[in-house]
Order: structure tokens, then sequence, then C-alpha cells
């Protein structure tokens, strides 16, 4: 009697790179659900609160949550919930511009770094370390105080543009080192060679295959720089700096309301759970991207 061999199967139902995959998919979708719960209310704050963010009730100081205020109102009876909507407008413009502007500059600054010469490198590289070495909010402080919160500029509100020039000189520098790394790294591949061998032209091989090879990581770092930009946003304003006190901002919320934290918690813990909800979905988006470029 013949044995017969058992055949196992060639390869597992789900490989490695499926499950990762799979990970960054389920990361990406609720991270994508925070994230634009939060753009829709900021989208549609008009429909979803009641009245203006600066509107004060002062025979209703401090009143607790209810039916008519459902996060209760501060120390000049403005309605909590109002403000906190509202103040998704100003941390998420200038966090999102905070991050895109030096995302592009950087990233161009990390290119010419990376296909350049060597003194052109060496120059960007000395730069971006003296920027390193800035202490950010004392430059931040220093900026605001040199330029002034001002009256708004295009699109913009009072203080939010110095705060994205502070945001553009110290972070194009992450996102330089990023591209120069990742584009060093890609060009001295097999297929770049052979692209160069076979007679494309240098600027195609730039454009169609090192750049699009290597902004990978530049990309999952701007969904994660949005929440640091956001937190700095708040952290400022709590310090008094940049975006004027009195306009619904998170920052300046918890200031205001930590004088009677004992009494009217709420007044707290409402924008700071908005700043951990906030940088909590963009960090998902941004480990969902990254585990979809490693499958």
């Amino acid at each position: 009697m013949i044995d017969t061999p058992v055949i196992e199967d060639a390869a597992p139902s789900t490989t490695p790179s499926r499950r990762l995959r799979r990970r960054g998919d389920g990361k990406l979708a609720v991270g994508a659900v925070i994230v634009g719960l939060f753009v829709l209310a900021a989208l549609f704050a008009p429909l979803i609160t009641s009245g203006h963010p600066a509107e004060q009730d002062l025979l209703n100081r401090l009143a607790p949550p209810s039916r008519a205020h459902v996060l209760g109102t501060d120390q000049l009876g403005r309605d909590e919930w109002t403000r906190l909507v509202y103040a998704i407008r100003i941390d998420l413009r200038v966090a999102v511009l905070g991050s895109l502007i030096p995302a592009v500059l950087g990233s161009l600054i990390g290119i010419a770094a990376g296909l350049g010469s060597k003194w052109l490198d060496a120059a960007i590289m000395r730069t971006s370390d003296i920027v390193v070495s800035l202490p950010l909010f004392i430059f931040f402080i220093a900026l605001v105080g040199l330029l002034g919160p001002g009256t708004g500029f295009l699109f913009l509100g009072p203080g939010e543009l110095p705060l994205i020039i502070g945001f553009t000189v110290i972070s194009w520098v992450v996102y330089a080192r990023l591209l120069r790394s990742e584009v060093r790294r890609v060009r001295s591949m097999d297929y770049i060679r052979a692209a160069r061998l076979g007679g494309l032209p240098r600027r195609r091989v730039i454009a169609w295959h090192i750049v699009p090879n290597a902004i990978g990581q530049s990309i999952v770092y701007f969904f994660v720089d949005v929440g640091l930009a956001v937190v700095a946003i708040s952290t400022l304003s709590f310090l008094g700096v940049g975006i004027p006190v009195g306009t619904p901002e998170w920052g300046s919320m918890i200031q205001s309301g930590r004088g009677v934290i004992q009494t009217n918690w709420w007044l707290i813990a409402a924008p700071g759970a908005a700043i951990a909800l906030i940088g909590m979905g963009l960090a998902l988006i941004g480990d969902g991207l990254d585990d979809r470029i490693k499958s």
C-alpha cells in the first residue's frame, strides 16, 4: 500500500503583507471618521450650535450642562458647546496651513539636497541644524511679539498668520531631512540605475520614479504634524500667545476654565478631550498610511 503524500497549501490564506494592509485600512477608516466628524462640525457649525460664540448671557454664568446648554456656560455666560465647535475652524485651519506650507517647502528643499551637489547638501543640512537648535516656544513668543496679532489676513483671523509663519520657519526641517534621506536611498536602487542606463531623461527619472517612491513617509508625517500643530497652537493660546484672548480656541478655553476647575471641570475637560480626539484621529490616519506603504 502506497502512502498518499499530504499536499500542504503553497501559501497561507492571509500573508503578512495582506494582514498589514487590512490593519492599515482599519486605522485609516477609524481616523478618517474621527477627523471627518470634526470637519463636518466645523462646516455646519451654525446649524448644530445655538447663537454666536461671543454671545454673552451674564445672568446665566457658569451654568451646568443642560438641555439649553449642552456643555454649560463659561464665566461670561457664553455657550461652551458653541465655542468648542467654532474653535475647530481656527485650530484646524492654522494647523493644516502650518503643516502644509512647510511640508511643500521642506519637500522641495529635501529633494534638492538629495539630488544636488555635496556643497548644496552640506549648506542645507547646516541650515537645518541651526533651525533645529531654536527653542520652539521662545521663538514663537518672540515672533508674535515682533509681528503682533494683527487684524487678520485674507481668510485668516487675528493672530493666525504669525503662527503659520512660525510653523513654516521651524517645521520645514523635518520634511527636508525625510525627503533627503529617502531620495538618496531610492536613487541608489537598481531600477533607478536601469532607468538611467535605458536612456530616460533625468527629469523624467526624478519626477516619475524617484519622487513618487520617496514621498510616502513625508505624507505619513504630515498627518502626525497636523496633530502636533493643534497641540502647539493650544499650548501657545493657553500661554496667551498667538490667538487673541476671547477668541473661541481650545487652548484659551482651557486657560479661562482652570480657575473654576473644582466646580465646573467640564470647561476644561471638553476642549481637552477635543484636542486628544483630533490628535488620535490624525495619528491613526498617519499610522494607517504607514502600514499600507509597508505592505
